[in-house]
């Protein structure tokens, strides 16, 4: 069993996917496997942050101060 990456990590290797590619020096194959395991690793991160809003929303709620999704109070 795959132990899911925290943000964090995940974040990490994306930049380091970013500077491979920026590169330009990674031949096709690679390359093309390296932007794979990015775009998995943009949704994963996508992920996690929509899955924080959700539960700062319900922080905020809780505590009576959110108004509205974006509002101020």
């Amino acid at each position: 069993m795959e132990t899911e990456q925290s943000f964090e990590a995940a974040l990490e290797r994306l930049e380091e996917i970013v500077e491979l590619l920026e590169a330009g020096e990674a031949p096709l194959e690679q390359a093309m496997n390296l932007y794979e395991e990015g775009v998995k690793l943009t949704a994963l991160c996508q992920g996690k942050l929509s899955t924080a809003e959700k539960r700062l929303d319900q922080i905020l709620e809780q505590d009576g101060t959110l108004r509205e999704k974006g509002g101020s109070q």
